[in-house]
């Protein structure tokens, strides 16, 4: 057995930083150790147990689990649930034992949630929805596609992850998210929303095109509603009438987003009576008969019939049904989510349908559905918060930069009435932001999952004389590129973009990771493009934003605690466009940080003073316009320049690579070297985990220095 230094997560300097990502599948006959010590978290690997280095957990292929120690609470009994392996095994169930079951999963969650300290209460809502689609339809030849990952763990009990739920979200445990490298049983990988349907239908249309029989299943969500690409997709469904079935879980009760202003979806008898008339077959060939009389009689005939359909299935279905009539969508609902014998009753009539087109059923469930122990002890819903749920105001967590944010954007906003904030692909308010909210209700705007609309929608606030903050998470951004790129920054609108959860995200892993924004936000030409490096420059950058008015401008901050912990927000102080600052002066190496990296490199300097080396740290603050004369400085006083970024290849350290290269300084003495995230998507672990395996730690940026100053012994002990 071969034992690395403790610090050597995947790498020394820039040997080791580069070697590591070029690592083999598995390690065959040795097994490398990695401790953990300081701010660098290592991993174990242990080639006699078969473990494997791989980018994608899987179950059956799953990396070495982490090690979950032999403490676990007291598990409830799950007699029906020990049962079952595969979704076949619930194909000879009873109604009776089906509901035994939901009361089953619903046990497995709540421990599962008191396990991992993950909510799971999305996943309560659709445990019956859950049962009675896999009761009706097989798979995995049969393609089941969830629109939300925080709904599928029910799904994932059931397709053979029981075992592995507790590594739910954790360092080579399994997915947050569906995915298709994990199982069989998920046939597209869900997380960002919103994509179910156009994944489905391209499977039903090469189902049909090969002549195969296998049906497809979306699910989507009220948080997905929203989504544009969503509505394209019907539309496109309509039109193409493949079979497919579209399964609406309406866990808010309701078509729209707003719910204290809308009437709750009626669940009834007669509702229910009239959801299985419509998925019936008789139904549907008398209507469909109906159809084919009134067109041969003409077409005033036929167009008259049509709209009293329209009208009647209008009369009894809830507020916004006949949309999906109108998108060639047969519309079937709604149904009690909770009601295994309506849900299978139904599931049953639309699985029979042959040559249908697009069907959607709407379904009704409730988040707050209690286990089978909080019935019996008596929990009264109100009390039966899930712990793990997020708290605006919680009592023993850190201050986080999105707190730091919410609050200097409202400092602002009360100085600036012209302030407007656009909220999109958060999947909900942030909690930060409910400061603003309550103080300036008719100046947010929460669109949802319409990042493309929030966009061209903060635009034309702009073109009105105010001044949008148009705020949306990284990863969620990219959807919305074309409007930043035409609606946007070609038109030099000075709208002001908000880049949450930027960088690495812990145990949400790739699926909403921020790596992308820094080089495709400082490309466009007319985009100025900054960082904070602590909470009191993003204060400064909120107010920097809110003063320029003559193009875009965005900066990113990323999820974690603030650096200094007893400080207060006060008012920002605008910062000179294209300024970055000198934080601590040396004379040996100089290291350029961007955004929240700076922090590490702070810390590689304390180490490195250690060791005698005076190094020099700056704060780029800006990425775009750059600050030249920094630079020139850093480059002329200096013999090594190493930039650090917590973003991918093509960001940052390229536009520094850009301007030194033109200004002939690699020509000269200057050695430089760029720190960026691994050209591969770094998986779910936590925070410093990640920052260990991505060689982004202050441990990693000293050895890259000493390994340009010669010094590689020492890069490599301190590595230990």
């Amino acid at each position: 057995m071969t034992t690395a230094p403790a610090h050597c997560s995947f790498g020394v300097a820039a040997y080791f930083h580069e070697t590591s990502r070029n690592l083999p599948c598995k390690l065959e006959s040795s097994s490398v150790i990695f401790r953990s010590s300081g701010d660098s978290i290592g991993i174990s690997l242990n080639s006699s147990s078969g473990a494997s280095i791989c980018s994608k957990g899987c179950v059956g292929r799953l990396c070495a689990l982490p090690d979950m120690g032999d403490m676990f609470s007291e598990k409830p009994p799950t007699p029906i649930l020990d049962t079952i392996e595969t979704p076949m095994h619930l194909k000879n169930l009873s109604h009776k034992e089906l509901k035994q079951l939901a009361d089953d999963i619903r046990s497995e969650l709540s421990f599962i949630r008191n396990e991992t300290q993950k909510s799971v209460k999305s996943s309560m809502s659709v445990v019956e929805l859950t049962i009675a689609i896999h009761h009706v339809f097989s798979a995995p030849m049969d393609k089941i596609l969830w629109d939300a990952g925080d709904q599928t763990y029910a799904h994932k009990i059931l397709t053979g992850r029981r075992s592995v739920m507790r590594t739910l979200r954790r360092k080579n445990g399994i997915s947050g998210y569906t995915s298709r490298s994990e199982s069989e049983f998920d046939p597209f990988g869900a997380g960002h929303g919103c994509n179910s349907i156009s994944a489905g239908l391209g499977m039903a249309i090469a189902r049909d095109i090969k002549g195969k029989r296998e049906r497809v299943v979306a699910v989507i969500s009220n948080e997905s509603i929203m989504s544009g690409q969503l509505y394209e997709a019907m539309s496109n469904a309509g039109y193409l009438d493949s079979d497919m079935v579209v399964i609406l879980n309406d866990s808010r009760q309701s078509l729209h987003s707003k719910l204290e202003d809308d009437p709750k979806t009626p669940i009834n008898a007669l509702s229910s009576a009239f959801s299985k008339l419509q998925s019936s077959k008789l139904f549907r060939k008398f209507r469909e008969a109906a159809k084919g009389l009134t067109k041969k009689i003409g077409k005033g005939m036929y167009e008259w019939a049509a709209k009293v359909d329209e009208y009647a299935r209008g009369m009894i279905g809830p507020p916004g049904s006949t949309l999906f009539e109108e998108l060639g969508l047969y519309y079937i609902g709604p149904v009690d989510g909770h009601n295994i014998e309506d849900l299978i009753c139904v599931l049953n009539q639309v699985a029979s349908l042959d040559s249908t087109g697009p069907v959607l059923v709407h379904v009704v469930t409730t988040e707050d559905k209690e286990t089978r122990e909080e019935k019996q002890i008596g929990i009264s819903k109100k009390y039966n918060q899930d712990p793990y749920e997020s708290d605006p105001q919680p009592s023993n967590r850190c201050q986080t930069y999105s707190d730091w944010f919410g609050e200097a954007l409202t400092t602002e906003a009360q100085l600036d009435k012209d302030i407007m904030v656009v909220l999109a692909g958060s999947g909900g308010m942030e909690p930060s932001l409910k400061l603003f909210q309550d103080k300036f209700p008719d100046r947010l705007f929460d669109v949802g999952m319409a990042e493309q609309h929030a966009v061209t929608f903060s635009a034309g606030l702009s073109c009105g004389g105010l001044k949008p903050f148009c705020i949306i998470p990284s990863t969620f951004l990219q959807r919305a590129y074309d409007q930043v790129v035409h609606d946007v920054d070609r038109q030099k609108i000075p709208v002001r973009f908000v880049i949450p959860s930027a960088g690495l995200v812990g145990s949400d892993g790739p699926t909403n990771a921020g790596a992308f924004d820094i080089t495709f936000m400082s490309c466009l030409p007319n985009m100025i493009v900054m960082a904070p490096s602590d909470e009191v420059e993003l204060a400064n950058m909120v107010a920097t934003a809110s003063c320029i008015d003559d193009r875009p401008v965005c900066f990113r901050y990323p999820r974690g605690a603030i650096v200094k912990s007893n400080t207060s927000v006060c008012h920002g102080v605008p910062i000179e466009i294209g300024k970055g600052r000198l934080v601590v002066e040396g004379k040996d190496i100089a290291l350029l940080g961007y955004g929240s990296m700076v922090q590490n490199c702070l810390r590689a300097q304390s180490l490195l003073s250690e060791l005698g080396i005076q190094v020099t740290v700056a704060d780029a603050r800006f990425c775009k316009p750059l600050d030249i004369k920094l630079v020139r400085q850093l480059c002329e006083n200096h013999s090594f320049l190493i930039t650090v970024e917590e973003g991918s290849i093509g960001g940052f350290g390229s536009h520094v690579a850009q301007f030194i290269t033109l200004d002939g300084k690699l020509d000269g003495s200057i050695k430089w070297r760029p720190i960026v995230l691994p050209d591969n998507y770094v998986e779910q672990a936590s925070p410093m985990e990640q920052l260990a395996l991505a060689g982004l730690t202050g441990h990693h940026i000293a050895a890259t220095a000493l390994n340009l100053l010669g010094r590689t012994r020492e890069a490599l002990l301190l590595m230990c």
